[in-house]
């Protein structure tokens, strides 16, 4: 019996990080992972006219932000920072107030609180623009359906709000698979489109980055307000640690999703460069014909597991909040006996169903919505940075610590000029 026991214990342990994993792609990066279906659309039709040498510098400043910005900034360095499990502004923020008081403690406390209401407005923006965006794209096959964009979303969005009382597991159970789905096939139709116009891998030499930097300064720097479409989604899956726990969350952005976005990514720059005329749709005409209309269903289900993300971010903010007492108190629900992370908050969840409602009553197009996306993400990302400051360095002495330090303000900068692009969308709604 005792022969048996070590190997079974094993595979239980693998089958349950597996399951962790398979879980997090459909709680914690619905958001980022459904960012290709608008991404390099938006950031190449900024363009008037373009050509390779603009595809190639988009992907190029795509590239390295999703590597600088998600892959060391949050999945390497800030996954580091949780708060007894949890991640997140507020998280960040009771850690860089341990043994802090006066001015300084008011600021980080400030600096948490924005990050946190911030927070909760891409909570409500998330879902309205994922769910419209998801029905707007049955449009592409047929028109038929386009005045009932918005009952259709209105249903979407309820059952979505209705199924979240079964709690983060159960939902990850079922929505996890999908993804993995989702992150398969946009990966496949990349490296197909890839292969064919392998031109699109200079790409990630950086200097075509700069290049696009140095020949037109300012258009680049209002280009960042298309391009950071790419990195919505980032600051979701620190939130989201207390769901899944760093390591899985790890796992499954190096092991799954970022290998798809990436191929997805450059794929449409290779069609792009070798068809201008698919900038219309480039996510979608990177499938052959015949898969055009199974690639719509299953951008429609991503597309709405989406919102999944920034619900359970919600849930765990606000569980944060009456924590340290900035919330009053209110039902939290456990729905899992092996995941203290994972719960359900129904007061939190009537209120999100409410503002997204709103929002897509109000709005009722993802085009509409669109200007307001990328603020209150890059806001976020931008608060966290500057409780980093605190909080990471803090323990190291000597060259270690001027490391941390020249890291983190590399990290403002980017958030610096990742925000004040966005800010130049205030006039059109944002």
């Amino acid at each position: 019996m005792s022969n048996h026991s070590a190997p079974e214990a094993a595979h239980s342990g693998s089958t349950a990080r597996s399951a962790l994993v398979v879980g997090a792609l459909g709680v914690v990066y619905g958001d980022i992972g459904t960012s290709p279906l608008y991404t390099v659309r938006a950031a190449v039709s900024h363009f008037g006219t373009y050509g390779s040498q603009e595809v190639l510098g988009v992907l190029s400043l795509l590239f390295w932000l999703l590597m600088i910005v998600v892959s060391l900034k949050y999945v390497t360095l800030m996954l580091r920072a949780d708060n007894k499990g949890e991640g997140g502004t507020l998280s960040l923020m009771e850690l860089a107030g341990r043994g802090v008081s006066g001015r300084k403690r008011w600021v980080i406390t400030v600096l948490g609180l924005i990050g946190a209401c911030l927070f909760y407005g891409d909570s409500v923006i998330t879902p309205a623009i994922s769910v419209l965006s998801a029905v707007e794209g049955v449009s592409v096959v047929s028109h038929t359906f386009d005045d009932w964009v918005v009952p259709i979303a209105a249903g979407l969005i309820i059952a979505l709000f209705l199924v979240q009382r079964h709690g983060t597991g159960a939902i990850g159970k079922f929505f996890g698979p999908i993804m993995l789905v989702w992150f398969t096939v946009i990966g496949v139709l990349g490296a197909w489109r890839i292969f064919q116009t392998p031109e699109i891998l200079l790409a990630l030499n950086p200097v075509w980055a700069f290049r696009l930097m140095h020949e037109a300064p300012f258009s680049t720097y209002l280009l960042l307000g298309a391009v950071v479409l790419a990195l919505t989604g980032s600051e979701t899956l620190y939130a989201d640690m207390g769901h899944y726990g760093r390591s899985a969350i790890r796992r499954a952005w190096f092991g799954i999703v970022l290998p798809g976005l990436l191929l997805c990514y450059f794929g449409q720059g290779a069609l792009l460069i070798a068809d201008p005329s698919t900038l219309r749709n480039p996510f979608f005409l990177m499938a052959p014909s015949w898969g055009l209309i199974p690639l719509v269903i299953l951008a429609t289900m991503a597309t709405v597991i989406a919102s999944q993300a920034v619900i359970s971010g919600a849930f765990s903010v606000t569980r944060q909040a009456v924590q340290l007492g900035f919330w009053p108190r209110m039902e939290i629900l456990h729905t899992s006996a092996k995941e203290e992370g994972q719960i359900f908050l129904p007061r939190v969840n009537q209120a999100l169903f409410i503002g997204v409602m709103i929002l897509v009553l109000g709005f009722q197009s993802s085009a509409n919505l669109a200007s307001a996306y990328g603020f209150a993400v890059t806001a976020t990302m931008l608060m966290t940075t500057l409780l980093a400051f605190v909080v990471l360095p803090r323990g190291s002495t000597g060259v270690r610590r001027a490391g941390w330090y020249v890291l983190l303000t590399t990290f403002l900068l980017i958030d610096i000029l990742l925000f004040t692009s966005n800010t130049q969308k205030i006039a059109d709604g944002g």
